[in-house]
């Protein structure tokens, strides 16, 4: 008689993790539903209709922000693309050379400089930025792309990542094994560990490429001249002018739903990547 009844009450507390990830993903997709919806609202629906009936004006809010100085939206999402897609790469670049050689070579310092790397995970970028910025200033490169994409490229969170699976995904003799046959330090990296290590780059690049092109504190604080702006900073001065001028809250909204698709789809294209890899390394297993 116990058996169903202890049955009963574990099913009812499995129902607790899963209520509480479904009220989170509603939580996180319901302002994401709410720009899908109002992007295809006129100005004169935006304010006068059920919040979540569809409008009939997402073409013509799409043709007005791409006319909207002559196509200056366009620009701030090339700029987005630019910082984000450079920065990511460079990111990943360090992050793997700085992460493999803290995972695989013995030198005094090491865990002190890991451990440094820790504490620049823990600390705010907003305690970063001003110091960024005065560096820049002393270096002449304010007001500049270079000012927004050099401190994208070292991620402390990166290279932590990337130590983890390196001491994780290339084993030790594998190493030993290429410098028995003659292979230099750089040509093991490269024809050796890397592969290893790609799954775990691509988790790098991804969520570099998120934090670069989600960034607004940096570009706020470095950048002046419009022409340069990212999305999001681009998008905020849209938003600063539509307390004058409300027909731009219709750019905006439209402009914040376009600026989401390129997240999705590199994430379509990295899971794709993470399922082709787990195939493939089932087969050579």
């Amino acid at each position: 008689m116990s058996t169903p009844s202890l049955t009963a009450r574990r099913r009812r507390f499995a129902l607790v993790p899963t209520m509480a990830l479904l009220f989170g993903a509603v939580y996180c997709l319901l302002p994401v539903a709410w720009v899908l919806v109002a992007s295809t609202k006129s100005g004169s629906e935006l304010f006068s209709t059920f919040t979540f009936l569809p409008g009939s004006g997402f073409a013509g809010n799409v043709s007005d922000l791409s006319d909207y100085r002559d196509g200056v939206y366009w620009r701030w999402m090339a700029n987005s693309a630019f910082y984000a897609g450079a920065g990511a790469l460079l990111s990943t670049a360090v992050s793997a050379l700085s992460g493999y050689a803290l995972a695989v070579y013995r030198f005094r310092g090491r865990e002190t400089v890991f451990n440094i790397l820790l504490a620049g995970v823990l600390m705010p970028p907003v305690i970063l930025a001003v110091p960024q910025y005065l560096l820049l200033a002393k270096a002449d490169l304010t007001d500049s792309y270079l000012s927004v994409l050099l401190p994208a490229v070292l991620s402390p969170y990166g290279v932590y990542l990337a130590r983890i699976y390196a001491t994780a995904a290339v084993p030790a003799d594998v190493i030993e094994a290429g410098r028995t046959d003659g292979g230099g330090e750089w040509r093991i990296f490269r024809a050796i560990a890397l592969p290893m290590m790609l799954p775990g780059l691509v988790t790098v690049f991804l969520f570099q490429f998120v934090a670069v092109w989600n960034n607004f504190l940096l570009p706020y604080i470095m950048l002046g001249d419009d022409e340069k702006f990212p999305v999001t900073l681009g998008l905020y001065t849209l938003l600063q002018q539509g307390s004058n001028t409300p027909a731009l809250y219709t750019l905006v909204i439209t402009g914040a739903l376009l600026a989401i698709i390129p997240l999705i789809a590199l994430f379509l294209v990295i899971q794709r990547f993470w399922s082709l890899d787990l195939l493939s390394g089932a087969v050579k297993s």
